[in-house]
């Protein structure tokens, strides 16, 4: 078992985050998935025909993750979050990347959403995963730069573990050793809201969207929340 937990310093200066921890066990990446290629191609469609847009950084769920960066000092239009930086390349190109299956069932809920992201490959994870606010002394290894190492400034939020941080910037970018990729069969998906009192609802709907685009594929899917009032949890 894995426990994720959220710093007591980082539930007092967020106060109404919760996030969503979607576990997946016995993945099969490598079949095809319909459903989640289906629901890709649904938001492109609807983005083409003008009948949705992702959210932007005018949008109360985006502007909230942009005030959360610059209070530890991220200028958030140069290091979006992931969400934020997904919906820019959408808006521009009309289309989503494509990894994998798992990658982009979570990156079309995200969208769909306006929720922050991201999954990690729980057979790589080492200890304990924290959200807490970065010493200066940890190391990151971006996610497709295997050769990279970054030290993230003091004050910063991430997640890490006992072997080194998984993110930066909370949400902007996930490390290379814990990506999601086809062989990877158990893995926690993240979703994420600094308003649960206002978007609650949306990060239960996102992560009953994707439970729905993943169970024809695993073995178990749960979902468990996080919050200052139940600050860690066990997938």
């Amino acid at each position: 078992m894995t426990v994720f937990r959220i710093h007591p310093d980082v539930a007092d200066a967020f106060p109404d985050t919760r996030i969503a921890l979607v576990t997946a066990k016995g993945l099969r990446g490598r079949e095809p998935w319909p459903e989640a290629t289906a629901a890709l191609h649904h938001l492109e469609q609807e983005a083409a025909d003008g009948v949705w847009q992702p959210a932007d950084e005018n949008d109360p769920r985006i502007e909230a993750w942009h005030t959360a960066y610059r209070s530890f000092g991220t200028n958030p239009r140069r290091i979006r979050p992931s969400v934020d930086a997904l919906g820019r390349r959408v808006a521009k190109k009309g289309v989503l990347p494509r990894i994998n299956p798992a990658v982009d069932s979570y990156n079309t809920v995200s969208l769909r959403h306006g929720l922050p992201a991201g999954a990690f490959d729980l057979a790589h994870v080492t200890g304990a995963v924290d959200i807490r606010y970065a010493d200066g002394s940890e190391e990151f290894t971006p996610l497709g730069e295997p050769d990279t190492v970054e030290n993230p400034k003091p004050g910063e939020i991430v997640y890490a573990d006992t072997s080194g941080v998984l993110t930066r910037h909370w949400n902007h970018r996930d490390a290379h050793r814990t990506r999601v990729t086809e062989d990877s069969t158990r893995v926690t998906f993240v979703l994420e809201t600094l308003h649960a009192h206002r978007d609650g609802h949306l990060l239960e709907a996102a992560a009953e969207e994707l439970q729905a685009l993943l169970l024809p594929h695993a073995e178990h899917s749960a979902a468990r929340y996080l919050d200052p009032t139940c600050p860690d949890a066990g997938v």
